[in-house]
């Protein structure tokens, strides 16, 4: 069996440079360039290799990436261990030290850049020409050496590019005279008191245990009455960034209205993310916030009946923001097997068959070159409708990092924690704010 390098067909030696090759995108003409190429393997090779990967449950696209990785190479096998999104960020750091997997999904960098347990990616990068791929899909995976994110080191890599915002019943809209997607804010509240009024559970959203669901209709509320940029700098770590401005308070404002006038189902604090999609899935719910990732599963769940809207701006034919990044795995600092790992996100990216389960399963566009293979989507389909979001998303430069991962903790130990009083009414919007700025600072400070 072959097991071709990412070079061109002439050079076919695992190390790509050691030929005197250079792999695409990659210059070959410093030693700099040379000598990070030769530093890796670009093969997963024809002996057994059994991958260990660190997943997140409930997202089924790096499940059938790995299976159909094995199946274009037989000698790749994967140990692949799952666990929740707040679990993994609570483990990330004993996971990568204590019992390091190859392939780790990653819910923040910068601390785990600070104590050098990530492999920087830059000579995969140089080799597999990566670093010639749109630049924005890999800024917020760059950490430079003080742990500000956006420039600096590539210290991890996406399995695509994903994105947030509203999906929606169409059977329910229409029940309440709802044609087509909220244009402003202003129409998305009318049409959630017209749900209310009409019996139905506007909005229902996970929010329960160690998962503050609750962040993603905030978050999308931030973008609708603040800058994206400011929430980026703020999620990067950039000096005197805060996220308790007057905007944001708004958005928070907003979030807690809604609480108040009962557009969420009454049990959000104990919902769990299955809950969630069950019960969206069996039409008891108009809208919830969630990621496009659950697009293909819509597709087939809820064929015809599910569609899918950013986040109205407040002023008609603003620009739209969305948390919109990659998501994001990274190979450990001690992988036994890292250079297999870098082939398989490589693999991910470029291989056609890869690509169309990103887009079919993921429902998000992979990452990659600008001008690589995308498979054909049916209109009409939810999938459809993200990737035409996404678009827009690109148009206006609205895509933020999730604000969740502006540190290790500040998921699990602050947001979650702030967010879950707020649903319960014991905490307001300005003290949640105020809270959670403090608790980043600290963080930040180590």
């Amino acid at each position: 069996m072959r097991y071709p390098t990412i070079a061109a067909l002439a050079c076919t030696g695992l190390l790509i440079a050691a030929a005197g090759c250079s792999a695409p995108g990659s210059d070959s003409g410093t030693p700099d360039a040379a000598s990070s190429a030769a530093a890796v393997t670009t093969s997963c090779g024809s002996d057994p290799v059994t991958l260990k990967g660190y997943f997140e449950t409930g997202f089924p696209l790096p499940k059938q990436l790995a299976d159909e990785f094995t199946k274009q190479f037989p000698n790749v096998k994967w140990e692949v261990r799952e666990d929740q999104f707040a679990v993994i960020t609570q483990n990330a750091p004993r996971v990568l030290a204590d019992d390091p997997p190859d392939l780790m999904r990653l819910p923040q960098v910068s601390e785990l850049v600070k104590d050098s347990l990530l492999k920087p990616l830059d000579a995969y990068a140089q080799a597999y020409g990566w670093d010639k791929w749109p630049a924005s899909q890999l800024e917020q995976m760059r950490v430079n050496p003080g742990g500000q994110r956006g420039d600096g080191p590539l210290q991890a890599q996406g399995l695509n590019f994903s994105m947030t915002g509203v999906f929606y019943n169409k059977k329910l809209a229409a029940q309440i005279g709802m044609t087509q997607p909220p244009a402003t804010l202003a129409e998305l509240d009318t049409v959630l008191r017209k749900a209310k009024d009409a019996g139905l559970t506007p909005i229902n959203q996970f929010n329960g245990g160690a998962t503050g669901g609750l962040a993603f209709p905030l978050q999308n509320l931030m973008a609708a009455y603040g800058d994206p940029a400011a929430i980026n700098d703020w999620i990067f770590q950039k000096p005197g960034a805060t996220i308790d401005t007057p905007s944001n308070l708004q958005a928070t404002q907003h979030l807690e209205k809604w609480i108040k006038a009962g557009y969420f189902a009454p049990d959000i604090n104990s919902q769990d993310y299955a809950t969630m999609m069950s019960r969206f899935i069996g039409g008891k719910a108009l809208f919830i916030f969630n990621g496009d990732w659950e697009s293909g599963n819509l597709d087939k769940q809820m064929a015809g009946n599910a569609g899918f809207f950013l986040m109205p701006p407040q002023a008609p034919g603003g620009k739209q923001a969305a948390m919109s990044a990659p998501l994001t795995y990274g190979i450990s600092a001690k992988a036994p097997h890292a250079d297999c790992a870098a082939y398989f996100l490589n693999w991910v990216a470029t291989n056609q068959k890869a690509r169309d389960i990103a887009v079919t399963v993921g429902g998000s566009h992979p990452m990659g070159p600008s001008d690589a293979y995308m498979p054909p989507v049916k209109e009409g389909t939810v999938t459809a409708a993200t990737l035409t979001a996404g678009a827009t998303i690109g148009k206006d430069n609205g895509a933020m990092d999730f604000i969740a991962n502006a540190t290790g903790a500040i998921y699990a130990k602050s947001w979650t924690p702030q967010l879950q009083k707020l649903a319960a009414g014991q905490q307001s919007a300005d003290a949640l704010l105020k809270s959670v700025q403090k608790d980043y600072e600290s963080q930040v400070k180590g």
